[in-house]
């Protein structure tokens, strides 16, 4: 074998050069090294038995083209992929996200000052601060065309102005939130050195055009960042992607209580816009939540329209964000039941029965329900008036006003009515709606 020292090999102009023929063996000693400036096509590449491969140096970047696979047979590290973010099985992070559970109701109408709370979609809650002279109308709107329609969500959350509030006051603040709990927030390891990156995605039409901000509230520590977007076009879904930086001080609790608040802004007086916007993560100013907001009440023309909401762990953009991953409708429903539970719902029934019951002593009728685990001890929230429910019992009915609950806990109780009844000790019958208005549910939210 013969030794050919040369500084450079080239092909004849316009031909492919070829090293080797089939079956050959091209070796690169020990201490050499091989440098490649354009591209190199193989079926497999191999580290030296025992050792390390190193795929490139700091600061390259890899790009996997449009239709290619990496198939993973073994342990992938490094790459920044999360549990929640790459497996198409882990439930998403933030619960009906797609807007298609509401229990409460299905549009809520007259929604003014001191009216917060969730009313139609579960787990979305309206929030205002200072004197809300607006008036909207909420509702689980259904969809048939437009952009979030053809990706897949057939609703979404709708806030319809009709009362506008064109000069908002200093302290007036208005926002649509989620809130999670802390030990559902784990995975971002906030507060420690490996703090992960937030990405939140969404669908969302406005009439009002211009800039919106995002709000990350951590309730735990006094600490938030905030995120701007515009709305381009009028009456037009667009998907926003928004990127939060790690936050490597305040550690979530791990706990059922809130640690996180996403806050939609909706307008801000100027009490809220008056700073610097807080784009990192800090303490609280009130001044640096919604600098460049507009005010999507200005006008009993504006609506605003939110779906998919979804957060995930690490740095995503739009051409790389992991799909929505959507739920069956049962498995939605579980998890929103974990928050709240409509037992009876004289709106939709006006003779739904709430459960089986007995009369425990004199006046007491005790009924045997039980509920989904709730994230805590949960509270009875009910529509009650004069006559609202019914004993329907084997010596005849007697109808009472109210319903309570006796030393509960996240996983059972007693639900009873101690109003004037006459029947006798141990006399079964079942509880049911007697009012078109009625309804009883277990409340549990954040």
């Amino acid at each position: 074998m013969s030794t050919l020292n040369v500084d450079k090999v080239d092909p004849s102009t316009g031909t492919a050069l070829e090293l080797g023929t089939s079956g050959d063996t091209v070796t690169v000693p020990t201490g050499a090294g091989l440098t490649v400036t354009d591209e190199v096509k193989t079926n497999k590449i191999s580290p030296a038995t025992g050792t390390a491969f190193a795929l490139g140096d700091s600061g390259d970047t890899f790009t996997v083209p449009s239709g290619a696979t990496i198939v993973n047979s073994g342990t992938a590290t490094g790459f920044g992929i999360n549990q929640t973010s790459f497996l198409p099985t882990a439930a998403p992070l933030i619960i009906n996200g797609d807007m298609q559970i509401a229990q409460r109701a299905t549009s809520k109408t007259g929604v003014t000052n001191g009216d917060f709370g969730i009313w139609t979609c579960d787990r979305i809650n309206f929030t205002e601060s200072g004197t809300m002279s607006a008036v909207i109308d909420i509702t689980q709107e259904a969809l048939t065309s437009g952009n979030a329609y053809t990706d897949g969500f057939s609703n979404a959350y709708k806030i319809d102005v009709t009362t506008a509030d064109a000069s908002l006051a200093a302290d007036d603040f208005y926002r649509t939130n989620y809130r999670i709990e802390g030990q559902d927030l784990q995975v971002f390891k906030k507060g420690t050195a490996n703090a992960e990156k937030f990405t939140l995605a969404f669908w969302v039409k406005a009439t009002k055009t211009g800039t919106n901000i995002v709000e990350l509230n951590d309730n735990d520590n006094g600490r938030h960042c905030c995120a701007a977007y515009t709305i381009d076009t009028t009456n037009t879904w667009e998907h926003k992607v928004l990127n939060f930086a790690a936050d490597t001080t305040g550690v979530w609790g791990n706990d059922n209580a809130e640690s996180l608040r996403i806050n939609f802004i909706l307008g801000a007086g100027s009490n809220y816009t008056s700073g610097t916007l807080a784009t990192a993560w800090a303490s609280n100013t009130t001044a640096n939540i919604a600098v460049g907001q507009v005010n999507n009440f200005d006008s009993t023309s504006n609506n605003v329209h939110i779906t998919a909401i979804q957060l995930e762990v690490g740095e995503y953009t739009s051409a790389d964000l992991p799909p929505f991953r959507f739920e069956s409708y049962g498995d939605n429903l579980r998890r929103c039941l974990r928050y709240f539970e409509m037992m009876a719902d004289g709106r939709q029934d006006a003779d739904a029965i709430i459960a089986l019951g007995f009369v425990y002593q004199t006046n007491v009728i005790s009924l045997a329900y039980q509920w989904h685990p709730k994230r805590a001890t949960p509270s009875i929230s009910q529509a009650s008036g004069t006559n609202y429910f019914r004993y329907q019992r084997d010596g005849g009915t007697e109808d009472f006003d109210s319903i309570k609950i006796y030393i509960p806990n996240a996983n059972t109780g007693l639900i009873y009515s101690d109003d004037a009844f006459t029947g006798t000790d141990d006399e079964n019958g079942w509880v049911q709606i007697n009012n078109s208005s009625a309804y009883v549910a277990l409340n549990s939210e954040l």
